[in-house]
């Protein structure tokens, strides 16, 4: 894939910055400079505490998906629903399989309609990272030159 080609699709880059084991400075989407952000370990996990962790990432993926999807979704059929928040955790369990546990909570404006509410929580399984989460991913890696 040439970089050009890369460039247009989303892409993060990670940088260790010295600091601590853990600590990495995130440049997302192409915006390197302009919004980039600290990634870390928690102090108990011998981090630094100075930034969300690989895993919350992965919920703020989640979380941003699917509350973006619900907005597209009810623009799209001329619903005015207000603010939509999501919150999303992660937890490993053991022994479980898929091990991978995360439970999402959406918060909707309660005077909206059950019908149109109970659409939307059908529509949360549609936002593409729910699909990448769910459905699965394969990952290539290689060195650089």
């Amino acid at each position: 894939m040439t970089q050009d080609v890369a460039s247009h699709l989303p892409h993060a880059t990670a940088t260790s910055t010295g600091a601590g084991t853990f600590q990495s400075r995130l440049a997302i989407g192409g915006r390197e400079g302009q919004d980039d952000i600290l990634a870390d370990e928690p102090l108990a996990q011998g981090g630094l505490g100075t930034g969300p962790t690989p895993y919350d990432l992965l919920c703020a993926a989640l979380a941003t998906c699917t509350t973006m999807t619900l907005r597209f979704y009810a623009g799209r059929k001329g619903w005015d629903v207000g603010t939509v928040e999501t919150h999303v955790t992660h937890a490993r369990m053991a022994g479980q399989a898929p091990a991978d546990q995360f439970t999402r909570t959406i918060t909707l404006d309660p005077a909206l309609d059950q019908a149109v509410r109970a659409e939307l929580l059908g529509i949360a399984n549609r936002c593409p990272v729910h699909k990448t989460l769910t459905q699965g991913s394969a990952v290539t890696t290689t060195l650089a030159a």
